[in-house]
């Protein structure tokens, strides 16, 4: 990595305003190395302030955050032109911010400015995280001239319907706490204190327990521009156009992608692990050059070793990973990608199979479930089988359906709905955080009433479980639950986790039940999500829950343990169980719902498992 005195020898171009093909005019930095050039450049977009430093740029061995300077000198030093950019309505950038819907269109026209500019060699390369990633996305499916590699960070929808915004039919309520969060630092609350102070008096987590909102009704009355866009998001139920927009959906726009060197890093506990394998497998089935890359991560956390309360072991960070830490991998990819310099080939997927450790606390106080790094040539791997696992009438998952039908009931009431634990959740402060948990209510999380009761034994959720015996069982892959469900409402939800239950031990005296992935469905979708079929009371139907992909292994004494509710809150919006489609009705009613399984009701739970 360049040292201090080697990152200053730059040149710096503060506030270009660059204009967009409707006028408006968006803030850029730009960032030259010292000497003459053209240089390839490196391109960052974000509504996150250009100039102030990401809470995930530090590595390892560098805890402390880079600041933009700092970042932009390493990357300088190395013979690259950096380039951060505030987004459209955000910080140093004209026009009005609506979350997410321009950076398609304004990541074409800034890449089409920067290929004209005289230090510019016509190669760009695009990075960041998160929002950053979406940008990178949204450009590349307009085909934008210059355009040469990308390293998409936690984020770049494949489709922000099934994963960011929405999924499952259900609203992503970090969405809610994320423009609550934004508004605050918004133009119009720095402009003018009345909206500062209004925002400043709102209590989101009291916000929460009074839902539903109504527009004029909400923590964000204040901030209208923001309020505008988180409704239009909750009354859009359906998957129709204007979801199907490049900004929104990768998937959409695949075939009109250059084919250019990318890189999709996510992790297990990331909200973005399925829109880096969905980007992955989509372009790798179109002929791009495309790597993966999956920890055991909360958002952008990929230099620690926990996500929550569980720790993974010293090689789960991406420099154990990869053998570098990200800056001195992000300029090792771009000099290759761009420059066309010689290097090793790389794994065309490394994922972190999470499991194996010693099960007892470690001296930071967080269970060492451990794990290791696996690396093979697509997703799901290709040594990995299909797993079935059948629901059965006494509780048990089986690798056999059962004989004898049964239906397991539980009562879904709105007003107390089952708590999020973790999970795959960002900018969910302060009612919800990411990271695997002891699947315990616990007064750190919002919701839970009955501190230290095991979401397993409330009335409202239906646990199934197979015993790991004489062998360790991995599994690798996508993960789905097939249902046989029926209720008493015309619509309702049903939610799916998947947990690896350790055994009691003298640190953790009831075990340790930790959560791996999850997933939800609203049921009048189980059609499809560009239409509502209403349920028919007590009529079973069959259903397909999508959870989040995962590898863990699962070693013996453990427990794979499967458990549906009907609610996952505040990760997603409670169904109101009125009418399909009024997910904001204030009319609420408890649903009666059941879970049908044996006989004709093969009620399963999909995997993919490595060989023994």
């Amino acid at each position: 990595m360049p040292v201090a005195a080697e990152m200053r020898r730059e040149r710096v171009l503060r506030d270009v305003m660059v204009p967009m093909r409707d006028g408006v005019r968006l803030a850029t930095d730009v960032f030259l190395p010292e000497g003459a050039g053209p240089w390839p450049v490196l391109l960052e977009r974000t509504p996150y302030d250009k100039r102030a430093a990401r809470a995930n740029e530090y590595t390892r061995a560098h805890p402390d955050i880079f600041g933009r300077e700092e970042l932009a000198g390493f990357f300088t030093a190395a013979g690259f032109a950096v380039v951060f950019q505030d987004c459209r309505g955000r910080y140093g950038s004209e026009g009005t911010f609506v979350k997410y819907r321009a950076e398609a269109e304004d990541g074409y026209d800034t890449l089409a400015w920067l290929v004209r500019q005289p230090w510019c060699d016509g190669g760009i390369g695009t990075m960041g995280m998160s929002y950053s990633a979406h940008t990178q996305m949204a450009a590349a499916a307009l085909s934008p001239p210059g355009l040469a590699a990308m390293v998409v960070d936690c984020g770049g929808f494949s489709n922000a319907y099934q994963g960011g915004i929405r999924f499952g039919g259900a609203l992503e309520l970090k969405q809610a706490t994320w423009a609550y969060r934004h508004a605050r630092r918004s133009r119009a609350a720095k402009d003018d204190p009345r909206v500062a102070a209004a925002l400043d008096a709102e209590d989101i987590a009291d916000w929460f327990a009074r839902m539903p909102w109504r527009p004029g009704h909400s923590p964000l009355a204040a901030a209208p521009e923001y309020e505008g866009f988180l409704f239009d998001q909750w009354r859009r139920v359906l998957f129709d156009d204007h979801w199907t927009i490049p900004a929104l959906y990768a998937q959409g726009h695949y075939d009109a992608m250059p084919r250019v060197p990318s890189v999709h890093l996510s992790g297990w506990y990331d909200p973005y692990a399925r829109t880096a394998v969905e980007n992955f497998v989509g372009l790798c089935a179109r002929g791009h050059d495309a790597q993966l890359i999956l920890g055991p991560w909360t958002h952008g956390a990929r230099s620690r070793t926990y996500a929550g309360d569980v720790d993974f072991g010293p090689d789960a960070t991406f420099e154990s990973g990869t053998g570098a830490d990200f800056v001195a991998w992000r300029i090792a990819f771009f000099e290759r990608r761009l420059r066309g310099k010689a290097s090793e080939p790389e794994p065309s997927v490394r994922v972190f199979v999470m499991g194996g450790g010693s099960g007892r606390r470690n001296a930071e106080g967080r269970l060492d479930h451990g794990g290791s790094w696996l690396a093979c040539t697509r997703w799901p791997p290709e040594e990995s089988r299909p797993l079935a696992l059948y629901l059965q009438p006494d509780h048990r998952l089986a690798p056999r359906p059962a004989r004898g039908a049964a239906a397991h009931r539980l009562v879904a009431d709105p007003d107390d709905p089952v708590p999020t634990i973790g999970g795959p959740i960002t900018s969910g402060a302060p009612v919800m955080e990411g990271g695997a948990f002891d699947q315990r209510e616990d007064p750190r999380f919002f919701g839970c009433r009955v501190p230290g009761r095991a979401i397993a034994e409330r009335p409202d959720v239906l646990v199934y479980e197979f015993p790991i015996e004489d062998e360790p069982l991995t599994i690798v892959g996508d993960v789905s639950v097939t249902l046989f469900v029926s209720s008493d409402r015309p619509t309702t939800d049903f939610a799916a986790k998947l947990v690896d239950v350790h055994p009691p031990s003298a640190d953790y005296p009831q075990g340790f039940a930790m959560n791996l992935c999850d997933g939800i469905l609203r049921a009048p979708f189980r059609a499809g999500f560009d239409r509502l079929v209403p349920l028919e009371p007590g009529a079973v139907v069959p259903i397909v829950v999508q959870l989040y992909p995962t590898a863990n292994r699962f070693m013996p004494g453990h427990r794979l343990r499967l458990e549906i509710a009907s609610s996952n809150f505040p990760r997603f919006d409670v169904n109101p169980n009125d009418a399909p489609g009024e997910d904001l009705s204030p009319h609420r009613h408890r649903a009666t719902n059941a879970v049908h399984v044996g006989d004709a009701f093969r009620s399963r739970l999909s995997l993919r498992v490595l060989p023994r």
